[in-house]
């Protein structure tokens, strides 16, 4: 442990992607010793479909700490034995706090009452805007001019729990959820040590969040992907950035299904209905919609790089069907 505390304080940690990976680097970084972890089960992924460590199995195993992977913790559910044999651990380990970051498992009472001052999590918003499983993708897919990290004193609601501390950050208007959430974990990782030092002084008071302005980011599924080209640029522009890297806007040019992975909304109508495709010197590929249109920057053909729209264009014959029609 480090100097600066006053006492050691006994952690756990419960967690699954890089987000929480980051999380767990800094816990490490700065002398905690974290005596468990808990982590999503291994899954398939790539096209050999092997199965994949989560990030946070990787770390924990790098530095020896024990790791658990129950598929659930809900003791009279279809994985009760899972759940039970990780009761059986934590019962084993008295601990002092245990923290939490993008687990994807929802923690029952018994979870929460275990660590001596509780679970804290590290949430990626300011709360109450944005509870739930895709805080960072809704806030940009908004337009929210910022976000941050709160620290979260677990109870049994989705994302209820009083605030520890939170800070905020600007959202640009180059920000992708790929980048904003590498910022933000990050923060998190800063927000945490000081959220720890803070226990280590003795319980905290958390404060209580607002009645108003509550909003629920829903889990961001591949169906939204599909650029609908009668909404306003803006819109769409800030879809394109929000669902990067997952599941990306998708849209077709009349043969194949494209990637748009970045734009800039131009507000000058163009007269065109909503969907056409045009081309010109300034404009390589200019899409038109509800209002405005977009200027189509980067693109992925299936199974290819992400490439300029420039030379996708380029490569494109003058019968293709995206100079025949709008799709």
């Amino acid at each position: 442990m480090t100097d600066s505390l006053n006492q050691p304080l006994r952690l756990a940690f419960a967690g699954t992607p890089e987000f929480a990976a980051q999380a767990l680097d800094a816990t490490l970084a700065a002398g905690y010793e974290v005596a468990m972890v808990f982590t999503q089960p291994d899954r398939p992924a790539g096209r050999g479909m092997a199965l994949q460590a989560s990030a946070v199995k990787k770390r924990a195993l790098a530095a020896n700490i024990p790791v658990y992977q129950p598929r659930s913790l809900r003791l009279d559910g279809r994985y009760a034995d899972d759940a039970m044999a990780a009761q059986a651990a934590m019962r084993a380990v008295q601990m002092d706090v245990m923290i939490v970051a993008a687990y994807g498992l929802i923690l029952p009472a018994w979870v929460l009452q275990w660590p001596r001052l509780g679970c804290i999590n590290i949430h990626a918003s300011l709360l109450p805007r944005w509870r739930g499983a895709a805080p960072i993708h809704r806030a940009i897919e908004a337009g929210d001019s910022q976000t941050g990290i709160c620290m979260m004193q677990m109870d049994e609601g989705l994302d209820t729990g009083g605030i520890l501390r939170q800070q905020a950050i600007p959202i640009h208007a180059h920000h992708t959820t790929a980048s904003l959430h590498d910022e933000l974990a990050v923060l998190g990782g800063q927000l945490l040590l000081s959220t720890l030092a803070d226990l280590a002084q003795g319980p905290v008071i958390a404060q209580a969040q607002a009645s108003e302005g509550v909003c629920y980011a829903h889990k961001i599924e591949k169906s939204e992907s599909a650029i609908d080209w009668t909404l306003p640029a803006e819109v769409i522009a800030r879809r394109i950035r929000a669902f990067d890297p997952f599941p990306g806007a998708s849209c077709s040019d009349g043969v194949e299904t494209l990637k748009v992975w970045a734009a800039d909304v131009v507000p000058e109508p163009t007269g065109a209905p909503p969907g056409t495709w045009l081309t010109s010197e300034r404009y390589p590929l200019l899409v038109t919609c509800g209002q405005g249109a977009l200027h189509v920057k980067v693109v992925q053909r299936p199974g290819g790089k992400r490439i300029s729209a420039a030379a996708f264009v380029a490569g494109l014959g003058p019968h293709h069907p995206l100079w025949q029609r709008g799709e």
